[in-house]
């Protein structure tokens, strides 16, 4: 048997054609409506019959002259053949307007709808299907009927297929954008739930709609940025690698491929002189990797000179300073335990008192873009011929601020405070043309951890005689007898 529908040949026994997916009627069935109308229409037609077959002319009798009989007959017999005809032409009327009726109806979208519905609440999906299909080939443009069918492939595990349904919405213009987000998130909500999380990405990647892709921006991991454009600059430059969402960034900075076993970036990359090829990608909290980014910067700063040192290395018996010129837009920094000065070591503020014995001074200046210059280096060897020693130096301070009622003792104890005061020799300084050791005062609150007082002491390096450090009105040194 062929389907009436399509033409194809239909199995034997089954009663929906496999192509179309139409039902086939051995006997039409007619909607509730159209066959309450035929009803109607014939009993109409009946009554309309019976009352004219009983009618009588009104006021006749027996002694009215009658017609003949033959004319009687001819004339009952032509009205009855004249009714007939009129019933069976307004028959075939509305059975043809039932019909179309009929035929309109089941071709809506709704009919077809509904029927899938039908179908699917009774667990036949295949058929529901079907009913969809023969529906999208008249009505390709109602996404309801597509949605219906992802629905039902998916509750057959049929995931490829519901994608696949889903796919036709977001590739097709005619779709309103909340039909076009709605699927987007369908085919997205089918891929976590399969684990799929680089499908998610692939489907992302390929959407045209920024705002769709926003919402769904935690399943996508794209390329990380960089904050500076690659070229050549003439400063140090941070450079900020960020991403989309959350996850980790791995780079490299000699131009070889990243992978997850690279650094990791936590915080700004500062790129000083030279040049660098950073590559980088992004891993998101689903583990999909990003394509691989890579930038090349050259960086060319100008290098500033090393500091000039005004005085010469050599073996000095008198107090000297050590006087370093300073560089604009450069900071001096300096060391003594002959390490490497870097931003780190002591910072260069005025002229350095020459320490006693051998000492090897290293200066280096460092520009604002944290570039550092040559390392300029002093060796100074410092000997006073006939000088007190440092330890009696302080030790006749001591003395003296005992004798002035300073201290309460050599151990430090005063009535001003609770803890206790100590001395130690700093360097040697020259003030009003002698030289003097400078002895700088510490104050010990009890836990052993000795804090700067702004006292600084004097004692007359040849003499012994104790003094303060005070200045006069120019900011010249003045020792003050104590």
């Amino acid at each position: 048997m062929k389907c009436p529908h399509c033409g194809n040949e239909i199995t034997e026994g089954h009663l929906i054609c496999e192509t179309c997916g139409e039902e086939i009627r051995i006997v039409p069935d007619f909607e509730p409506e159209i066959e309450n109308s035929i009803t109607e229409t014939l009993s109409t037609l009946a009554s309309m019959q019976e009352g004219k077959d009983t009618e009588e002319m009104p006021g006749q009798d027996e002694t009215d002259v009658s017609m003949p009989k033959e004319a009687e007959d001819m004339a009952g017999s032509g009205t009855k053949k004249l009714w007939v005809i009129l019933s069976l032409v307004l028959l075939f009327a509305v059975a043809l307007i039932s019909y179309g009726l009929y035929s309109y109806h089941v071709q809506t979208v709704e009919f077809q709808i509904d029927k899938a519905k039908t179908y699917a609440d009774k667990g036949a999906y295949e058929e529901a299907v079907a009913c969809l299909e023969t529906a999208y080939g008249q009505y390709p443009d109602v996404s309801e009927i597509l949605f219906l069918e992802a629905d039902y492939y998916y509750l057959q595990d049929n995931h490829d297929a519901a994608l696949s349904a889903l796919m036709r919405i977001i590739g097709d213009d005619r779709y309103a954008r909340e039909e076009v987000e709605e699927a987007y998130d369908k085919m997205v909500t089918i891929y976590a739930n399969l684990g799929q999380y680089d499908k998610i990405n692939e489907l992302l990647r390929s959407c045209p709609d920024e705002r769709i892709v926003t919402m769904f921006q935690g399943y996508l991991a794209m390329e990380p940025e960089f904050s500076y454009v690659e070229g050549s600059y003439a400063e140090v430059i941070p450079l900020k690698l960020s991403s989309n969402t959350a996850g980790t960034i791995y780079y490299t900075m000699d131009g070889s491929t990243p992978s997850k076993n690279s650094q990791i970036y936590t915080a700004p990359i500062f790129l000083e002189t030279g040049e660098y090829t950073i590559s980088a990608f992004f891993v998101n909290d689903y583990g999909i990797e990003s394509e691989i980014v890579t930038k090349t910067y050259i960086i060319n700063l100008a290098v500033p000179n090393a500091p000039e040192v005004e005085l010469y290395s050599g073996e000095y018996s008198h107090a000297m300073m050590v006087a370093v010129e300073e560089t604009e837009g450069c900071k001096i920094y300096y060391t003594t335990d002959e390490s490497e000065p870097t931003s780190d070591s002591v910072p260069y503020t005025g002229p350095i008192p020459m320490p006693l014995g051998t000492t090897l001074f290293k200066f280096v200046n460092i520009s604002e873009e944290g570039i550092s210059s040559e390392v300029t280096m002093r060796t100074y060897t410092l000997r006073l011929r006939g000088a007190v020693t440092t330890g009696q130096a302080v030790t006749n301070l001591v003395t003296r601020l005992v004798e002035s009622e300073y201290l309460e003792d050599a151990a430090g104890h005063n009535k001003r405070q609770v803890g206790t005061l100590s001395y130690q020799f700093s360097s040697v300084l020259l003030v009003d043309g002698e030289d003097y050791y400078t002895i700088y005062e510490y104050y010990d609150d009890g836990t052993g951890i000795l804090s700067r007082t702004d006292k600084v002491f004097l004692v007359q390096v040849y003499t012994g005689e104790p003094a303060q450090l005070s200045y006069d009105t120019k900011g010249n040194f003045v020792a003050n007898p104590i």
